[in-house]
């Protein structure tokens, strides 16, 4: 396979995971913003920190304006992590390879790329439609997982797609987890009623699967281990990583050398800090160092991943 080929599947799904994962956090903060008396003052300063590089005094600017808001995070173009900018780079590097993806894949990406660039989006986003617009998105990226998953077939292009897709997966719950824990100084001793963390468990998708598994009402922990450690949780790091495991080592046999091999030492230092980390070692003074390490080890392994097989200098 091409390198540019390997390359543009692998930034499809990355896009197209990455258009998801803003949709859920930015619906979760919708939804709660409106139950003002249940959940204070929330302003959406932490959602701009994630997904804008506005300063603060833009941020300030912004942080209690709902439509002002939507239309930075949907359909801004001078955001680079607006869901319009990120369908139209997935359309890009899917145009680019229509002969390596199924029809019913690309007919997917270009509904969803078409439905960003309606004239009227700014209107609905502004009024009592807002909400009816995001869940319409977020029906769209789940039926491109589902129509990936059914149509592609199962060679070296599904291996760089789910590479894509986990790697974005995991930078996205570093990042979920590291922004909730912020807000609470990254104190676990401290506990949260669940109700707290709320908002941070249906961002990742994971309410309803933490309320079935833990039964203990050591909340914060209990997060952080969903979050973080839990095999059953597919959002979790552990869980993403497995995945990342697994599409690794299909294209490394497929396309064996000594520059592979030190990338699959590098992903198992990567994975093993993860894997086997106690999480009762993890603390308010260690845990934020935790993620970080994380983050920055997992983007100098998409580096490697880049240079490696994608022809990056």
């Amino acid at each position: 396979m091409l390198s540019r080929i390997a390359d543009s599947l692998f930034w499809l799904n990355r896009y197209m995971e990455r258009a998801d994962g803003i949709l859920r956090v930015t619906k979760t903060h919708y939804i709660l913003s409106l139950d003002k008396g249940l959940n204070g003052n929330l302003t959406w300063r932490p959602v701009l920190e994630m997904f804008t590089q506005h300063n603060d005094e833009k941020i300030e600017l912004l942080e209690n304006d709902t439509a002002a808001v939507l239309k930075e995070l949907m359909i801004a173009a001078d955001n680079n992590n607006s869901l319009k900018v990120i369908l139209t780079r997935a359309r890009e590097n899917a145009r680019g390879v229509q002969d390596h993806i199924t029809k019913e894949v690309w007919e997917q990406v270009n509904q969803s790329y078409h439905a960003i660039n309606q004239n009227a989006l700014q209107e609905l986003l502004s009024g009592d439609e807002a909400m009816e617009v995001m869940e319409s998105f977020s029906r769209q990226t789940l039926l491109y997982t589902g129509v990936t998953d059914i149509t592609m077939p199962r060679g070296m292009g599904w291996s760089f797609m789910n590479l894509g897709k986990y790697v974005e997966r995991c930078l996205e719950t570093i990042v979920i987890t590291d922004k909730q824990f912020q807000q609470v100084g990254y104190n676990i001793d401290d506990t949260k009623d669940i109700m707290e963390w709320r908002y941070m468990l249906l961002a990742l998708s994971g309410y309803e699967l933490h309320l079935k598994t833990y039964r203990t009402t050591n909340y914060n922990y209990n997060v952080l281990h969903q979050a973080l450690f839990n095999e059953d949780f597919t959002r979790s790091l552990v869980y993403s990583l497995t995945r990342i495991d697994k599409y690794l080592k299909d294209v490394v046999t497929e396309f064996n050398s000594p520059d592979h091999a030190a990338l699959l030492r590098c992903f198992g230092r990567l994975r093993s800090k993860v894997q086997y980390m106690d999480i009762d070692n993890l603390n308010s003074l260690t845990l934020q160092e935790f993620l970080e390490e994380v983050k920055h080890d997992l983007l100098y392994f998409s580096k490697l991943l880049g240079q490696g097989f994608f022809s990056y200098s």
